[in-house]
Protein backbone atom coordinates (compact mmCIF):
# COMPACT_ATOMS: atom_id res chain seq x y z
CA UNK A 1 0.00 0.00 0.00
CA UNK A 2 1.19 3.76 -1.01
CA UNK A 3 2.18 6.12 1.33
CA UNK A 4 1.11 9.66 0.94
CA UNK A 5 4.94 10.53 0.78
CA UNK A 6 5.65 10.16 -2.92
CA UNK A 7 7.57 12.47 -5.02
CA UNK A 8 7.45 13.80 -8.47
CA UNK A 9 10.62 14.19 -10.81
CA UNK A 10 11.01 17.87 -9.03
CA UNK A 11 11.54 16.34 -5.74
CA UNK A 12 8.14 17.65 -4.50
CA UNK A 13 5.39 15.87 -2.68
CA UNK A 14 2.81 14.72 -4.52
CA UNK A 15 -0.91 15.57 -3.10
CA UNK A 16 -3.40 12.97 -3.61
CA UNK A 17 -6.42 13.89 -6.12
CA UNK A 18 -9.34 12.54 -7.44
CA UNK A 19 -9.53 11.78 -11.11
CA UNK A 20 -12.24 11.19 -13.27
CA UNK A 21 -11.22 8.18 -15.12
CA UNK A 22 -13.91 7.40 -18.38
CA UNK A 23 -13.23 4.03 -19.87
CA UNK A 24 -11.95 2.83 -16.51
CA UNK A 25 -13.24 -1.00 -17.08
CA UNK A 26 -11.22 -1.05 -20.25
CA UNK A 27 -7.88 -2.95 -20.83
CA UNK A 28 -5.97 -0.14 -19.95
CA UNK A 29 -8.28 1.37 -17.58
CA UNK A 30 -7.88 -1.66 -15.59
CA UNK A 31 -4.40 -1.45 -15.59
CA UNK A 32 -4.11 2.21 -14.54
CA UNK A 33 -6.88 1.31 -12.13
CA UNK A 34 -4.55 -1.25 -10.11
CA UNK A 35 -1.46 0.68 -10.58
CA UNK A 36 -3.43 3.84 -8.47
CA UNK A 37 -5.10 1.81 -6.32
CA UNK A 38 -1.46 0.07 -4.94
CA UNK A 39 0.73 2.54 -5.25
CA UNK A 40 -0.99 5.98 -4.62
CA UNK A 41 -3.20 7.91 -2.56
CA UNK A 42 -5.43 9.04 -5.67
CA UNK A 43 -9.28 8.53 -5.86
CA UNK A 44 -10.78 7.38 -8.69
CA UNK A 45 -14.15 8.02 -9.98
CA UNK A 46 -14.05 4.65 -12.77
CA UNK A 47 -16.64 5.65 -15.25
CA UNK A 48 -17.66 3.13 -17.87
CA UNK A 49 -20.64 0.88 -19.21
CA UNK A 50 -18.86 -2.73 -18.11
CA UNK A 51 -16.55 -2.88 -15.03
CA UNK A 52 -15.69 -7.34 -15.60
CA UNK A 53 -11.84 -6.12 -16.27
CA UNK A 54 -11.96 -3.95 -12.99
CA UNK A 55 -14.46 -6.16 -10.54
CA UNK A 56 -11.34 -7.57 -8.71
CA UNK A 57 -10.41 -4.19 -7.45
CA UNK A 58 -14.53 -3.13 -6.33
CA UNK A 59 -14.78 -6.39 -4.43
CA UNK A 60 -15.16 -6.96 -1.82
CA UNK A 61 -15.33 -3.73 -0.09
CA UNK A 62 -12.86 -4.97 2.27
CA UNK A 63 -10.00 -3.71 -0.12
CA UNK A 64 -7.67 -1.21 2.03
CA UNK A 65 -8.46 1.21 -0.99
CA UNK A 66 -12.17 0.43 -1.28
CA UNK A 67 -12.75 4.20 -0.22
CA UNK A 68 -10.61 5.05 -3.09
CA UNK A 69 -12.61 3.66 -5.96
CA UNK A 70 -16.10 4.21 -7.13
CA UNK A 71 -17.82 2.67 -10.07
CA UNK A 72 -20.03 4.66 -12.30
CA UNK A 73 -21.95 3.18 -15.19
CA UNK A 74 -22.46 5.85 -17.29
CA UNK A 75 -22.83 5.58 -21.15
CA UNK A 76 -21.31 8.82 -21.99
CA UNK A 77 -23.27 9.65 -24.93
CA UNK A 78 -25.91 10.56 -23.14
CA UNK A 79 -25.96 11.03 -19.37
CA UNK A 80 -25.84 14.53 -17.62
CA UNK A 81 -24.29 12.68 -14.75
CA UNK A 82 -20.89 13.25 -16.41
CA UNK A 83 -19.98 16.85 -15.94
CA UNK A 84 -20.75 16.49 -11.85
CA UNK A 85 -18.36 13.76 -11.85
CA UNK A 86 -15.85 15.92 -13.65
CA UNK A 87 -16.47 18.86 -11.44
CA UNK A 88 -15.33 16.44 -8.54
CA UNK A 89 -12.55 15.67 -10.05
CA UNK A 90 -9.10 17.46 -10.51
CA UNK A 91 -8.06 15.34 -13.02
CA UNK A 92 -10.02 13.52 -16.15
CA UNK A 93 -8.53 10.76 -17.95
CA UNK A 94 -10.34 9.94 -21.02
CA UNK A 95 -9.68 6.23 -23.04
CA UNK A 96 -13.40 5.84 -23.82
CA UNK A 97 -13.05 5.06 -28.00
CA UNK A 98 -13.73 2.63 -30.74
CA UNK A 99 -10.29 1.62 -31.67
CA UNK A 100 -10.30 -1.92 -33.09
CA UNK A 101 -9.49 -1.79 -36.91
CA UNK A 102 -12.31 -4.24 -38.06
CA UNK A 103 -15.01 -1.45 -37.39
CA UNK A 104 -13.62 1.33 -38.80
CA UNK A 105 -14.41 0.59 -42.56
CA UNK A 106 -17.49 -1.50 -41.52
CA UNK A 107 -18.55 0.92 -38.95
CA UNK A 108 -17.22 4.11 -40.23
CA UNK A 109 -19.97 6.62 -38.30
CA UNK A 110 -19.93 4.82 -35.44
CA UNK A 111 -16.21 4.90 -35.33
CA UNK A 112 -16.28 8.91 -35.51
CA UNK A 113 -18.99 9.64 -32.97
CA UNK A 114 -17.40 7.64 -30.34
CA UNK A 115 -13.94 9.07 -31.27
CA UNK A 116 -15.03 12.63 -31.64
CA UNK A 117 -18.56 13.52 -31.38
CA UNK A 118 -18.43 11.34 -28.20
CA UNK A 119 -15.42 13.15 -26.65
CA UNK A 120 -16.67 16.96 -27.18
CA UNK A 121 -18.64 17.20 -24.35
CA UNK A 122 -15.25 15.88 -22.18
CA UNK A 123 -13.06 18.29 -23.67
CA UNK A 124 -16.04 20.92 -23.03
CA UNK A 125 -16.91 20.06 -19.71
CA UNK A 126 -12.89 20.32 -18.27
CA UNK A 127 -12.08 23.14 -20.14
CA UNK A 128 -15.23 25.48 -18.87
CA UNK A 129 -14.57 24.34 -15.49
CA UNK A 130 -10.88 25.01 -15.40
CA UNK A 131 -10.29 20.59 -14.79
CA UNK A 132 -6.87 19.15 -16.19
CA UNK A 133 -7.22 16.53 -19.15
CA UNK A 134 -5.35 13.65 -20.04
CA UNK A 135 -6.75 12.37 -23.56
CA UNK A 136 -6.03 8.72 -25.22
CA UNK A 137 -4.97 9.36 -28.85
CA UNK A 138 -3.15 6.92 -31.10
CA UNK A 139 -0.70 6.58 -33.32
CA UNK A 140 -2.66 6.25 -36.14
CA UNK A 141 -2.88 9.87 -36.33
CA UNK A 142 0.37 9.62 -38.36
CA UNK A 143 -1.21 7.39 -40.94
CA UNK A 144 1.29 6.57 -43.21
CA UNK A 145 4.86 7.89 -43.68
CA UNK A 146 6.58 9.75 -45.81
CA UNK A 147 8.92 6.81 -46.53
CA UNK A 148 6.08 4.58 -48.06
CA UNK A 149 5.43 7.41 -51.17
CA UNK A 150 9.61 7.42 -51.81
CA UNK A 151 10.03 5.44 -55.15
CA UNK A 152 10.79 1.65 -54.57
CA UNK A 153 14.05 2.37 -55.77
CA UNK A 154 14.80 5.23 -53.94
CA UNK A 155 17.89 4.73 -52.08
CA UNK A 156 16.49 7.17 -49.34
CA UNK A 157 13.75 4.33 -48.72
CA UNK A 158 16.55 2.78 -46.31
CA UNK A 159 17.17 6.14 -44.32
CA UNK A 160 15.07 5.54 -40.85
CA UNK A 161 14.10 9.33 -40.90
CA UNK A 162 11.85 8.49 -43.47
CA UNK A 163 10.09 6.53 -40.94
CA UNK A 164 10.26 7.68 -37.74
CA UNK A 165 7.59 9.34 -36.26
CA UNK A 166 7.76 12.59 -34.23
CA UNK A 167 4.75 14.64 -32.04
CA UNK A 168 5.66 17.70 -32.79
CA UNK A 169 7.37 17.47 -36.83
CA UNK A 170 5.79 14.49 -38.63
CA UNK A 171 2.78 15.38 -41.12
CA UNK A 172 -0.55 13.11 -40.55
CA UNK A 173 -0.51 11.33 -44.05
CA UNK A 174 -4.39 9.62 -44.66
CA UNK A 175 -5.40 7.33 -47.58
CA UNK A 176 -8.02 8.73 -49.78
CA UNK A 177 -11.90 9.53 -48.59
CA UNK A 178 -12.81 6.23 -49.60
CA UNK A 179 -10.94 4.07 -47.68
CA UNK A 180 -12.74 4.64 -44.67
CA UNK A 181 -10.26 2.58 -42.38
CA UNK A 182 -8.91 6.09 -42.02
CA UNK A 183 -12.29 7.24 -40.33
CA UNK A 184 -10.90 6.74 -36.87
CA UNK A 185 -7.44 7.97 -37.36
CA UNK A 186 -9.21 11.24 -38.72
CA UNK A 187 -11.60 11.52 -35.71
CA UNK A 188 -8.64 10.94 -33.42
CA UNK A 189 -6.69 13.98 -35.34
CA UNK A 190 -9.28 16.63 -35.16
CA UNK A 191 -9.97 16.16 -31.42
CA UNK A 192 -6.23 16.45 -30.97
CA UNK A 193 -6.37 19.34 -32.31
CA UNK A 194 -9.65 20.70 -30.52
CA UNK A 195 -7.79 20.08 -27.00
CA UNK A 196 -4.90 21.70 -28.77
CA UNK A 197 -7.02 24.65 -29.77
CA UNK A 198 -8.53 24.93 -26.25
CA UNK A 199 -5.76 25.20 -24.69
CA UNK A 200 -4.49 27.80 -26.83
CA UNK A 201 -7.70 29.72 -26.80
CA UNK A 202 -8.95 28.95 -23.37
CA UNK A 203 -5.94 28.03 -20.91
CA UNK A 204 -6.94 24.42 -20.99
CA UNK A 205 -4.27 22.22 -19.24
CA UNK A 206 -3.92 18.90 -20.97
CA UNK A 207 -1.90 16.10 -22.40
CA UNK A 208 -2.28 13.69 -25.22
CA UNK A 209 -1.24 10.23 -25.14
CA UNK A 210 -0.44 8.32 -28.51
CA UNK A 211 -0.25 4.63 -27.74
CA UNK A 212 1.56 2.68 -29.96
CA UNK A 213 0.31 -0.99 -29.53
CA UNK A 214 0.09 -1.74 -26.15
CA UNK A 215 0.22 -5.08 -25.23
CA UNK A 216 -0.95 -7.51 -22.04
CA UNK A 217 -3.07 -9.05 -20.14
CA UNK A 218 -6.95 -8.83 -20.74
CA UNK A 219 -6.38 -6.89 -23.76
CA UNK A 220 -9.62 -6.64 -26.47
CA UNK A 221 -11.52 -10.00 -26.73
CA UNK A 222 -11.36 -13.26 -27.63
CA UNK A 223 -14.12 -13.56 -30.46
CA UNK A 224 -16.93 -15.84 -28.80
CA UNK A 225 -15.85 -16.27 -25.18
CA UNK A 226 -15.23 -13.05 -23.81
CA UNK A 227 -16.44 -10.91 -26.90
CA UNK A 228 -18.59 -10.86 -29.68
CA UNK A 229 -18.58 -14.14 -32.02
CA UNK A 230 -18.78 -12.19 -34.56
CA UNK A 231 -16.22 -9.55 -33.84
CA UNK A 232 -12.52 -9.27 -34.94
CA UNK A 233 -10.15 -7.95 -32.32
CA UNK A 234 -6.72 -6.06 -33.38
CA UNK A 235 -3.69 -8.23 -34.59
CA UNK A 236 -2.17 -9.50 -31.30
CA UNK A 237 -5.94 -10.97 -30.41
CA UNK A 238 -6.51 -12.05 -33.10
CA UNK A 239 -3.63 -14.32 -33.70
CA UNK A 240 -4.31 -15.29 -29.79
CA UNK A 241 -7.95 -16.17 -31.04
CA UNK A 242 -6.26 -18.26 -33.51
CA UNK A 243 -3.11 -20.03 -31.17
CA UNK A 244 -6.40 -20.71 -28.68
CA UNK A 245 -8.16 -22.21 -31.00
CA UNK A 246 -5.07 -24.43 -32.82
CA UNK A 247 -5.72 -22.51 -36.25
CA UNK A 248 -3.44 -21.18 -38.55
CA UNK A 249 -2.55 -17.15 -37.92
CA UNK A 250 -3.81 -15.06 -40.64
CA UNK A 251 -1.34 -12.90 -42.45
CA UNK A 252 -3.54 -9.63 -43.91
CA UNK A 253 -2.04 -9.15 -47.25
CA UNK A 254 1.22 -10.83 -46.31
CA UNK A 255 1.81 -9.57 -42.97
CA UNK A 256 4.60 -7.32 -44.02
CA UNK A 257 3.62 -3.81 -42.26
CA UNK A 258 5.67 -2.98 -39.15
CA UNK A 259 4.81 -2.41 -35.77
CA UNK A 260 6.20 -1.73 -32.56
CA UNK A 261 4.76 -3.29 -29.02
CA UNK A 262 5.31 -2.24 -25.57
CA UNK A 263 4.31 -4.00 -22.62
CA UNK A 264 1.21 -2.45 -20.96
CA UNK A 265 3.04 -2.34 -17.28
CA UNK A 266 5.61 -0.43 -18.82
CA UNK A 267 2.95 2.12 -20.65
CA UNK A 268 1.07 2.34 -17.48
CA UNK A 269 4.59 3.84 -15.77
CA UNK A 270 4.49 6.33 -18.42
CA UNK A 271 0.57 7.55 -17.43
CA UNK A 272 1.37 7.62 -13.70
CA UNK A 273 4.84 10.09 -14.79
CA UNK A 274 2.01 12.32 -16.65
CA UNK A 275 -0.70 12.25 -13.83
CA UNK A 276 2.24 13.02 -10.75
CA UNK A 277 4.01 15.42 -13.11
CA UNK A 278 1.86 18.24 -14.51
CA UNK A 279 4.32 20.86 -14.77
CA UNK A 280 6.27 18.61 -16.99
CA UNK A 281 3.42 17.08 -19.10
CA UNK A 282 0.94 19.71 -19.63
CA UNK A 283 1.10 21.06 -23.10
CA UNK A 284 2.65 18.07 -24.47
CA UNK A 285 1.93 15.06 -26.59
CA UNK A 286 3.79 12.04 -25.96
CA UNK A 287 4.58 8.80 -28.22
CA UNK A 288 4.47 5.92 -25.62
CA UNK A 289 6.09 2.76 -27.56
CA UNK A 290 8.87 0.85 -27.66
CA UNK A 291 11.22 1.61 -30.66
CA UNK A 292 13.02 -1.93 -29.90
CA UNK A 293 10.32 -3.84 -30.17
CA UNK A 294 9.95 -3.44 -34.33
CA UNK A 295 8.70 -6.28 -36.28
CA UNK A 296 6.27 -7.13 -39.43
CA UNK A 297 3.35 -8.39 -38.36
CA UNK A 298 5.09 -12.10 -40.05
CA UNK A 299 7.02 -12.15 -37.69
CA UNK A 300 5.00 -11.38 -34.62
CA UNK A 301 3.24 -14.62 -36.00
CA UNK A 302 6.54 -16.65 -35.77
CA UNK A 303 7.04 -15.30 -32.65
CA UNK A 304 4.12 -15.94 -31.31
CA UNK A 305 3.46 -19.35 -32.22
CA UNK A 306 7.06 -20.06 -31.16
CA UNK A 307 5.71 -18.83 -27.46
CA UNK A 308 2.43 -20.15 -27.43
CA UNK A 309 3.93 -23.67 -27.98
CA UNK A 310 6.50 -22.96 -25.03
CA UNK A 311 3.43 -21.82 -22.65
CA UNK A 312 1.12 -24.29 -23.66
CA UNK A 313 3.15 -27.17 -24.19
CA UNK A 314 1.61 -27.70 -27.07
CA UNK A 315 3.01 -29.05 -30.89
CA UNK A 316 2.37 -25.67 -33.55
CA UNK A 317 0.60 -26.69 -36.47
CA UNK A 318 2.35 -27.61 -39.12
CA UNK A 319 1.51 -25.10 -41.26
CA UNK A 320 0.99 -22.08 -38.79
CA UNK A 321 -0.13 -19.05 -40.78
CA UNK A 322 -2.16 -18.47 -44.18
CA UNK A 323 -2.05 -15.16 -46.36
CA UNK A 324 -5.39 -13.57 -46.91
CA UNK A 325 -6.35 -10.16 -48.34
CA UNK A 326 -7.15 -7.52 -46.66
CA UNK A 327 -10.84 -7.23 -48.46
CA UNK A 328 -11.16 -11.02 -47.38
CA UNK A 329 -10.93 -9.80 -43.97
CA UNK A 330 -11.62 -6.42 -43.40
CA UNK A 331 -13.95 -5.53 -46.63
CA UNK A 332 -14.36 -2.97 -48.61
CA UNK A 333 -12.45 0.19 -48.12
CA UNK A 334 -9.53 -0.76 -45.55
CA UNK A 335 -6.32 0.88 -45.93
CA UNK A 336 -3.22 0.84 -43.86
CA UNK A 337 0.09 1.83 -42.84
CA UNK A 338 3.54 0.53 -43.50
CA UNK A 339 5.59 1.02 -40.25
CA UNK A 340 4.48 2.52 -37.11
CA UNK A 341 8.48 3.64 -35.00
CA UNK A 342 8.38 6.46 -32.21
CA UNK A 343 10.46 8.84 -31.62
CA UNK A 344 10.77 8.65 -27.87
CA UNK A 345 12.75 12.03 -27.66
CA UNK A 346 9.68 14.67 -25.95
CA UNK A 347 8.66 12.02 -23.33
CA UNK A 348 12.09 10.94 -21.87
CA UNK A 349 13.47 14.85 -22.00
CA UNK A 350 9.94 15.46 -20.23
CA UNK A 351 9.30 12.96 -17.97
CA UNK A 352 12.68 10.25 -18.12
CA UNK A 353 11.11 7.15 -19.15
CA UNK A 354 11.78 4.49 -20.93
CA UNK A 355 10.17 1.03 -22.20
CA UNK A 356 11.91 -2.45 -20.51
CA UNK A 357 10.13 -4.90 -21.39
CA UNK A 358 11.31 -6.93 -24.58
CA UNK A 359 8.58 -8.25 -26.97
CA UNK A 360 9.48 -12.05 -26.46
CA UNK A 361 9.22 -11.55 -22.56
CA UNK A 362 5.37 -9.37 -23.22
CA UNK A 363 4.39 -11.76 -25.52
CA UNK A 364 5.03 -14.68 -22.83
CA UNK A 365 3.30 -12.94 -20.81
CA UNK A 366 0.28 -11.94 -22.47
CA UNK A 367 0.09 -15.44 -24.09
CA UNK A 368 0.72 -17.75 -20.56
CA UNK A 369 -2.44 -15.42 -19.14
CA UNK A 370 -4.52 -16.11 -22.11
CA UNK A 371 -3.77 -19.41 -22.08
CA UNK A 372 -4.82 -19.81 -18.25
CA UNK A 373 -8.11 -17.94 -18.79
CA UNK A 374 -9.07 -18.84 -22.18
CA UNK A 375 -7.93 -22.32 -23.03
CA UNK A 376 -10.37 -24.32 -21.13
CA UNK A 377 -13.16 -22.37 -22.69
CA UNK A 378 -12.66 -22.41 -25.96
CA UNK A 379 -12.13 -26.50 -25.76
CA UNK A 380 -15.56 -26.73 -24.03
CA UNK A 381 -17.06 -23.51 -26.87
CA UNK A 382 -15.51 -26.25 -29.56
CA UNK A 383 -16.93 -29.52 -28.06
CA UNK A 384 -20.41 -27.90 -27.74
CA UNK A 385 -22.72 -29.77 -29.98
CA UNK A 386 -24.42 -27.33 -32.81
CA UNK A 387 -27.97 -27.40 -32.30
CA UNK A 388 -30.09 -28.96 -35.60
Amino acid sequence: MASAARLDLDGNAIKPMTICMIGAGGFIGSHLCEKLMAETMHKVLAVDVYNDKIRHLLEPATHPWSDRIQFHRINIKHDSRLEGLIKMADLTVNLAAICTPADYNTRPLDTIYSNFIDALPVVKYCSENNKRLIHFSTCEVYGKTIGSFLPKDSPLRQDPAYYLLKEDASPCIFGSIEKQRWSYACAKQLIERLIYAEGAENGLEFTIVRPFNWIGPRMDFIPGIDGPSEGVPRVLACFSNNLLRHEPLKLVDGGQSQRTFVYIKDAIEAVLLMIDNPGRANGHIFNVGNPNNEVTVRQLAEMMTEVYAKVSGEPSLEVPTVDVSSKEFYGEGYDDSDKRIPDMTIINKQLGWNPKTSLWDLLESTLTYQHRTYAEAIKQAIAKPVAS
